[in-house]
């Protein structure tokens, strides 16, 4: 028990220690060489940690919501890929379209322990949605909402899947080092909340299938 503690807090210290040496030195003329390094740096770490594979709680969801609610997660990565590559606009636009999406869900034909889960997570993922597709040109803005917004999507991607496979991801230095979460449709990382400072900041934490 001792050793897997120690490895995870090796795994975190030279996650971190890239992630951070990716920020400092895009200020000191070397962006290409270290950036790269940095990247190769952390999918190493990717590589070597074990991930955790998940399977959604529910396996008798009805094909139309299991439609409509994979419309909503493809919006999601559209906000995520939006932000991973700074474009506010094409982040807006994934913020309205999601919650779009939202009122096309039929929680009628959810049973009631279905219902709880998801009413638990609608509102405060309409919120988010709705200031991300209000907020194009101030994309900080946007990142703290989707930090937030990826905490409730990740409870019903774990409820109800995602209508394909999604890896769960984490940013060991967003807000002030205390991290946060996203949900990929690929295994490389990509990061959202840092874009082009430092793409593969980051490590996988399970894959959801």
């Amino acid at each position: 028990m001792k050793t897997i503690i120690l490895g995870a807090l090796a795994i975190a210290t030279v996650t971190f220690a890239a992630c951070n040496n990716s920020n400092k030195t895009s200020h000191e003329g070397h962006d290409h060489d270290t950036a790269t390094m940095a990247d190769q740096a952390v999918k190493q770490v990717t590589d070597e940690k074990p991930v955790a594979t998940l399977k959604p709680q529910f396996t008798n969801v009805d094909a139309k919501v299991v439609a409509s609610l994979k419309s909503v997660i493809d919006d999601y990565l559209q906000i995520k890929n939006g932000l991973a590559d700074d474009n506010s606009a094409a982040t807006a636009n994934g913020g309205k379209a999601m919650a779009a999406a939202m009122l096309k869900v039929d929680k009628s034909l959810l049973t009631p322990e279905q219902q709880k889960v998801y009413k638990e997570n609608e509102d405060d993922l309409k919120e988010h949605a709705a200031h991300i597709g209000k907020n194009e040109g101030n994309i900080a803005h946007q990142r703290e909402h989707f930090a937030q917004m990826s905490e409730d999507v990740y409870a019903l991607v774990k409820a109800f899947g995602g209508g394909q496979t999604l890896y769960h991801d984490h940013c060991p230095m967003y807000n002030d080092n205390k991290g946060a979460l996203w949900l990929s449709e690929v295994r490389a990382v990509k990061n959202p909340y840092f874009g082009n400072k430092m793409p593969a900041c980051g490590i996988v934490e399970e894959v959801i299938q």
